[in-house]
């Protein structure tokens, strides 16, 4: 009920203009105060099995009968429109809560502890287990997990150090804007630029963390680094179909976990020989008595007394969770520029008042450009690169949205359906980068949630983001970015994140 209210009021909102806004707005936090505890007084609180949700054979006909495990964000949309902002889902053994209600998802992750734990990735922490492999940030837990965020945490959440890194980054900034007018046709047209921003990616973490280049910006790409690509690509198609796999399954039908397999095997065989290549190199700097100095990150893990495994472990996740983030972001980014001219242009402007006569931006400038972050903000509400989150609250029940949810449930954090429900956003499929900029935006922060939040919060969020500022001002500095003449439009599919359905092509013409 109290959830129907807060709806109903963000719809009065809407339509009752300026004049009603102090009033709606206290009224909205009184709805969402009374809901944070989950009930109000007299109410009992339900338990799981009162929740709604599919059936099993209904859930199973969803993923497998109607590509389900590709239109997992859409099934988001979904279930909130069929059973409301929870609902429950069963998959043989496997319970899983949906949250799909930015006041419920606040609720969850204010409860969840001073360890928060995702879901617990079994496939990726099995290969670990199976191959004698330490866990990384993306796996470890507790204790673990939280040594390894602090020393990490002082290099790449803090903003005076990570704007230490514009200066590497524009120097791959500059490689891409080579590699779009060698790869640009006779009528500017680049295909499947999604591509050629996976491997700006990779090199822009390849440098931040190795201070070294390992050629993806190459007019012909070293086959390691291709195979690299390959591997995360094949590594994420293959998550969906291991994760839910029991062991058993695993010796029956070997062949998933197999490709599994391999694909970690080479990424962390390619983050470890570039591990050791730099650590070498600095060891007969020493021996020759010349002092060592290093910017990048596996220098200032190497130097904090950690096993070399966790070394490897950390490097290797930090790798692959870097690439998708600048690679959906910039495609998506300038997909939608190229549709809305209007706001290209005025984007454009934005960076020549800042910019000046200077052609390269640096760090410091971005904080003059309201209108570039709101435009990655919009891009990311539209297209979150993970679709969804989970938590697992272990050492206690909880309490959300009037039901009571026991210790070690799985709860997954609908965020692209919070972020797509226009009882939260207006107009929610439209790019409309100006609602970040309305003084009098009404959206509840915790709508849209595309690096996380808390402890849990992505770690490279404030890097990815310098690298895609740097990377778009620069792009509409020298190119007017144009549709592909055909016309085709994109929409997104899930590889366990969220990837561009087809190949996304656009005219880059030069100015």
């Amino acid at each position: 009920m109290l959830i129907s209210a807060r709806r109903m009021l963000q719809q009065a909102l809407r339509v009752s203009g300026r004049s009603a806004f102090p009033l709606v707005k206290w009224m909205e936090k009184w709805v969402e105060g009374a809901t944070q505890g989950g009930t109000t007084k007299g109410q009992a609180v339900k338990k799981l099995k009162d929740m709604p949700g599919p059936s099993l054979p209904s859930f199973a006909w969803d993923l497998f009968a109607k590509r389900g495990l590709s239109r997992l964000h859409k099934l988001q949309l979904e279930g909130l429109q069929r059973y409301g902002p929870m609902w429950k889902a069963s998959f043989g053994p496997i319970l899983t809560v949906h949250v799909a209600d930015p006041a419920l998802i606040e609720q969850v992750l204010r409860q969840e502890g001073q360890h928060p734990m995702r879901s617990n990735l079994s496939s990726w922490k099995d290969y670990r287990k199976l191959r004698g492999h330490h866990y990384g940030l993306l796996t470890s837990e507790g204790e673990e997990w939280q040594e390894v965020r602090s020393l990490l945490g002082k290099h790449m959440l803090r903003p005076k150090a990570v704007e230490a890194y514009d200066e590497t980054l524009n120097s791959v900034v500059s490689d891409l804007i080579s590699k779009l007018r060698l790869r640009r046709s006779s009528q500017g047209l680049v295909t499947d630029i999604t591509t050629e921003f996976y491997r700006f990616g990779l090199e822009g973490i390849s440098s931040v963390l190795f201070e070294s280049r390992i050629g993806c910006l190459d007019e012909v790409v070293p086959e390691e680094t291709e195979h690299f690509i390959q591997a995360i690509n094949t590594m994420f198609v293959m998550t969906l179909q291991t994760m839910t796999m029991p062991s058993w399954l695993k010796h029956l039908f070997p062949k998933q976990w197999n490709i599994f397999c391999q694909c970690w095997d080479f990424m962390f065989d390619f983050a470890k020989g570039h591990i050791d290549q730099r650590l070498t190199a600095e060891a007969e700097k020493v021996a020759r008595g010349e002092k060592v100095e290093g910017r990048y990150l596996t220098y200032f893990l190497s130097q904090t007394g950690l096993p070399m495994k966790t070394v490897y472990s950390n490097v290797t996740e930090l790798l692959l969770a870097g690439v998708d983030t600048i690679s959906g972001t910039m495609s998506w980014s300038l997909y939608e520029l190229s549709r809305h001219p209007e706001v290209q242009t005025l984007l454009r402007d934005e960076v020549l008042s800042v910019m000046g006569d200077r052609r390269i931006p640096l760090a410091a400038d971005v904080a003059r450009m309201p209108l570039l972050k709101a435009t990655v903000k919009e891009v990311l509400r539209l297209y979150p690169v993970i679709p969804a989150n989970a938590r697992v609250i272990t050492d206690r029940d909880i309490e959300v949205g009037g039901y009571e949810i026991p210790k070690n449930t799985l709860i997954t954090l609908c965020h692209y359906a919070t972020s797509r429900d226009p009882a939260v956003f207006q107009n929610p499929d439209e790019f409309q980068p100006h609602r970040w900029l309305k003084k009098d935006s009404t959206h509840h922060p915790y709508a849209s949630l595309p690096f996380g939040v808390g402890k849990r919060g992505c770690i490279g969020r404030r890097i990815a983001e310098l690298e895609l500022y740097l990377a778009l001002s620069r792009i509409l500095l020298e190119f007017d970015v144009k549709p592909d003449p055909e016309g085709i439009s994109v929409k997104p599919m899930t590889r366990t994140l969220l990837v561009p359905e087809n190949v996304i092509s656009l005219q880059f013409i030069e100015r």
